[in-house]
């Protein structure tokens, strides 16, 4: 699911990665500028599970239980912004 752009911005890349980027961005079927949004989205999901996680850890929790909930959490995200297709992996 992409939403609505809503900011304009310079960016710079280097060429290898800007070629990756187009070229898995025609093979999502994607514009550039929605693949690297969905990118940049995924990107910071992932950080706000990392600072759980590390929260978690150092409160001592059950990290089993810890990492089974962030697992469940994890896919209530991917459902909410992807429709549950797995793109946040």
């Amino acid at each position: 699911m992409v939403f609505g752009m809503t900011a304009k911005v310079t960016l710079s890349f280097s060429d290898e990665t800007i070629e990756e980027a187009r070229r898995f961005a025609a093979r999502d079927g994607l514009s550039l500028s929605a693949w690297m949004d969905q990118a940049a989205r995924e990107k910071a999901v992932r950080e706000v599970f990392t600072a759980h996680a590390a929260v978690v850890g150092r409160a001592g929790a059950d990290l089993e239980a810890a990492a089974l909930a962030d697992e469940r959490e994890a896919a209530m995200v991917d459902e909410a912004l992807f429709g549950g297709d797995g793109r946040a992996a």
